[in-house]
């Protein structure tokens, strides 16, 4: 091939990358008044810093650690650094010593150990070693007594873990670079995909339960788009999380409400539409339409209307409505379809942070 005829075949690859990186931004521009992730973040994680901690029970509970991270990395994309002061400072007093320490829960369990993304989050943005160290043991505790499989002694093949337990170790090598702690989250995400993950691909909540509950597969899908977001290309584990990924995506999209929400119990349309699990589903949809892991053609038309939707569970007090109440296991469907409905919960204020910050990304 002669240069010019390189040239022009150069310069066709770079607009049709550029065409295909304005046709996947055109399905989230032009939203509807009111529904911009600038307002509806700022909204939301500026109600988080004046809300009282909702204990489960007596410490604070995974889902405010979700809503914390979630307005943390809001305030880290728009720059708004006074919001992410006043993050930090409703965080310090759970520092150990700090007046509210008494609150940080500290059982060898994935809902409590949690609790150290928050500040190794803080340490990602700030660089304060005090909130590094104090992360890490959180993430270190969480491998002490490692299975001999190598899984860490948290693991319980619930689906929730597929975000809770990754998570954790996810932002620990983020904050830390230290190549064992994405191991350990890739090693455990597929364990679980292996064990979990239905012909269908959606996920059972627990093998002994057989439903489809929304919120319990958010946490998957919300896990599996967290790890993708910062698994190398080359890592061994990447390919077979990808395929997991898309095959539950295409799932959601056949199960996907008319108003562009998602179900109490994903496959059953007597089940009411419920907020957190389609924040989580949202969430994932945005970022895989935005990073190319989906087409752009047929998933961003989806994500755009679930964002939509997803907005019109805020009220007036920037509460989101509509969420399941915190959720044990048990094999019933009547059980899940007959789950209370709460407002302002943090289950559900946290992913609509996530699909705020993953539409700013």
């Amino acid at each position: 091939m002669n240069p010019a005829s390189r040239f022009a075949a150069f310069g066709l690859l770079l607009l049709t990358a550029t065409a295909n990186v304005f046709a996947q931004q055109d399905y989230f521009s032009d939203l509807p008044p009111g529904r911009s992730p600038q307002e509806i973040g700022k909204a939301l994680a500026e109600h988080f810093v004046t809300s009282p901690h909702q204990h489960s029970p007596g410490t604070i509970f995974y889902g405010e650690v979700g809503t914390w991270y979630g307005a943390l990395t809001f305030a880290q994309l728009t720059h708004d650094t006074d919001l992410r002061d006043r993050l930090i400072k409703r965080f310090d007093p759970l520092l150990p010593g700090g007046s509210e320490a008494a609150l940080v829960p500290m059982r060898d369990h994935v809902d409590d150990s949690i609790f150290g993304v928050v500040p190794l989050e803080i340490y990602i943005q700030t660089k304060n070693k005090k909130h590094l160290e104090y992360g890490l043991t959180f993430a270190d505790r969480q491998w002490e007594n490692p299975q001999p499989d190598g899984l860490s002694q948290e693991t319980r093949y619930w689906i929730d873990d597929m975000y809770m337990l990754t998570i954790l170790q996810l932002e620990a090598w983020r904050a830390t670079g230290d190549k064992k702690y994405i191991d350990r989250a890739a090693k455990e995400m597929v364990a679980y995909l292996d064990k979990l993950q239905q012909p269908s691909g959606l996920f059972y909540h627990a093998p002994d339960v057989p439903f489809f509950w929304g919120r319990g597969d958010g946490w998957v899908a919300a896990g599996m788009t967290e790890m993708l977001r910062d698994l190398p290309a080359g890592h061994p584990q990447r390919v077979r999380i990808m395929t997991a990924y898309k095959l539950m995506m295409a799932a959601l999209l056949k199960y996907q409400a008319p108003d562009g929400t998602w179900r109490q119990l994903i496959d059953h349309d007597e089940a009411w539409e419920e907020s957190s699990s389609s924040g989580m589903f949202t969430f994932a949809l945005i970022t895989g339409v935005k990073n190319g892991w989906l087409d752009a053609a047929t998933y961003g038309p989806i994500a755009r209307k679930a964002w939509i939707a997803l907005t019109g569970f805020i009220d007036q007090n920037s509460d989101v409505t509509q969420i399941c109440e915190g959720t044990n296991k048990l094999n019933s469907l009547d059980y899940y379809l007959e789950r209370k409905r709460r407002t302002g919960d943090f289950h559900g204020q946290e992913p609509v942070l996530w699909a705020a910050s993953a539409l700013l990304r």
